[in-house]
């Protein structure tokens, strides 16, 4: 397994330990790690802050050619909020986890160039499976269901 998809589940299921979606998130810039994130809707409260915002968030202000040379490692396929970030900041690779659970906006960031890599990776499908199936009030209103 890639270690920054690795990377990605270990902030998921942080995210899960602290009693919040497992959804995790990492930004890597010439193979380096510039931001991590988990989905913190949860623990903070917020209306915005899922793991890719979050690692956006924590990966700081960077000049444009920064992100525009950088890979979003997600363990769960964007929503059309954090697929808007992407493409605000010309992020040109997502490598995602799965797609099975929930299918974002892939198709937007495809048809804007982006190049999305979907690995269907068995622990971040049961992961969220597990999750919708114990929490389904949460997760309908993680993604405005």
């Amino acid at each position: 397994m890639d270690i920054f998809l690795q990377q990605a589940i270990n902030e998921a299921k942080k995210g899960q330990e602290e009693g919040g979606i497992p959804i995790g998130s990492v930004i890597v810039y010439d193979g380096n790690v510039l931001g991590t994130g988990h989905n913190k809707r949860v623990q903070k409260g917020s209306v915005v802050l899922h793991a890719e915002m979050d690692a956006l968030e924590n990966a700081g202000r960077q000049p444009a050619f920064v992100y525009k040379n950088c890979i979003l490692y997600t363990t769960l396929s964007p929503c059309p909020m954090c697929t808007g970030a992407i493409l605000l900041y010309g992020i040109p690779k997502v490598v995602i986890g799965e797609n099975k659970t929930y299918l974002g906006s892939e198709k937007l960031l495809v048809e804007n160039g982006v190049d999305v890599i979907v690995v269907n990776d068995s622990e971040c499908i049961q992961m969220m499976e597990d999750f919708i199936k114990n929490n389904s009030e949460l997760w309908n209103e993680d993604i405005g269901v």
